[in-house]
């Protein structure tokens, strides 16, 4: 039988000593080995955890997203285009001319017009319309001739005429015109919106200078100033003021409704009249909903503007004056009324208060 041999430790202190140091240091170093593992591991569960939340939520807020946007496709596209297939619902349009065969009638790339001029005419104003057509035709903008008279054939002596939208109904306003001819949807290739009366001189306005001023400004609504010596001025803020490029308020120190600094209402600031409005794209949206469809002159609507200014009206709402008209204040819709050509009859506070109270605004 073998026998078991024992070690023994050696009988000289100095290596007991290094043997025992070097056990309790292996002692300790297996302790911290076993703490540093422990929370190794717990930190490793918590960011695992944290983690598998993180790719949850991530998870969820995507799939929320994709049954938003799924939801949106369906619930966002126009009433009615829902049966049709995806990417082939066109929901805005224009008012460009398409020749019957062929890219163009000359072989040649035509360029799409950036702006509207949309106007209601009369026979008898047509030597004024043309001149003011003719500006506009030259600035590339696309031309829409309302005519309240029912005439059409006799405006065919200009050159310009086969190239202009013409619609015919009998005694009806601009705005009875824009409100079923004009929907933003259909005149949303445009950057402006110029809606003018027929009875404006436009020797010293340009339509493209006038654009380049507004965008340089930031005006969303605005008008071009008023000539004082020449022009019927019912409100001191279109008269045009010298040496200026834009106004946006007038000054009024004496008598009924002062008018300085601190005001932040219509007329003083922010406001322009409904002879010669220009709308940005974003703003004629806005205004066409307010335009009730038995709207006739739109007296009062002008004083409600602001709301569709796109912000703030004192700074988005002016008058340009270096580009400026001439009112000549001649009768609508071919009929004379004496009181209005000797000045009469232009407070417009008293014919609101007959309107429908859709209609009266203010």
């Amino acid at each position: 039988m073998k026998t078991l041999t024992c070690i023994s430790l050696p009988s000289d202190p100095k290596s007991r000593s290094y043997l025992c140091s070097l056990f309790i240091g292996a002692c300790l170093f297996c302790g911290v080995y076993f703490l540093a593992s422990e929370f190794t591991v717990k930190d490793y569960k918590d960011r695992s955890s944290r983690w598998q939340i993180s790719v949850f939520q991530n998870a969820h807020s995507n799939s929320i997203q994709n049954i938003q946007s799924s939801k949106c496709k369906n619930q966002c596209r126009p009433s009615g285009s829902e049966a049709l297939p995806e990417g082939i619902v066109v929901k805005t349009s224009n008012l460009e001319v398409q020749p019957l065969w062929g890219a163009t009638l000359n072989g040649e790339k035509s360029s799409l017009s950036k702006s509207l001029l949309a106007m209601a005419v009369g026979i008898k104003q047509k030597e004024i319309v043309n001149q003011i057509v003719e500006k506009f035709i030259s600035s590339n903008f696309v031309v829409m001739l309302f005519h309240y008279d029912g005439v059409v054939d006799e405006w065919r002596e200009f050159a310009w005429s086969d190239h202009a939208m013409h619609v015919t109904v009998v005694n009806q306003t601009k705005w009875w015109f824009a409100k079923r001819f004009l929907h933003p949807d259909i005149v949303a290739e445009y950057n402006y919106i110029f809606l003018w009366d027929e009875d404006l001189g436009v020797e010293n306005f340009h339509p493209g200078r006038y654009i380049s001023i507004v965008e340089d400004e930031g005006l969303e609504i605005s008008q071009p100033a008023l000539d004082p010596k020449k022009s019927r001025v019912h409100h001191q803020i279109t008269a045009r003021v010298r040496n200026s490029r834009v106004h946006r308020r007038t000054y009024k120190h004496r008598g009924s409704g002062r008018c300085d600094d601190q005001s932040t209402a219509p007329p003083c600031v922010g406001w322009v009249e409904m002879m010669a409005p220009v709308f940005s794209k974003a703003a004629w949206r806005c205004v066409w909903h307010m335009i009730q469809n038995e709207l006739i002159h739109a007296w009062g609507v002008d004083m409600q503007l602001g709301y569709c200014a796109q912000g703030d009206r004192t700074k988005n709402v002016g008058v340009v004056d270096s580009e400026y008209v001439v009112h000549l204040a001649l009768p609508t819709l071919g009929v004379l009324d004496e009181n209005e050509l000797h000045g009469e009859g232009h407070d417009h506070s008293s014919q609101r208060e007959k309107l429908p109270k859709s209609v009266a605004l203010v």
